[in-house]
């Protein structure tokens, strides 16, 4: 199972039980390591979901644009 921060998460994006941590837990991990802003990784995630190579991607591609 893929980690974010360290602990294991279920990166499906179901939106039960800790979807909402494993969401807060993506945005926050986007911010860092993308230097994107906390808003932008919102969308990003509720745009795209959960899986972590592409919110990445969509991310760094985000902030070459600005």
């Amino acid at each position: 199972m893929p980690k974010v921060d360290g602990e294991e998460v279920n990166m499906t994006d179901d939106r039960k039980g800790n979807g909402q941590q494993t969401d807060e837990s993506l945005i926050a991990k986007l911010v860092r390591e993308a230097g994107i802003t906390e808003q932008q990784a919102s969308e990003l995630v509720r745009l795209i979901g959960t899986d972590w190579e592409s919110l990445l991607r969509e991310a760094r591609f985000l902030k070459k644009r600005h």
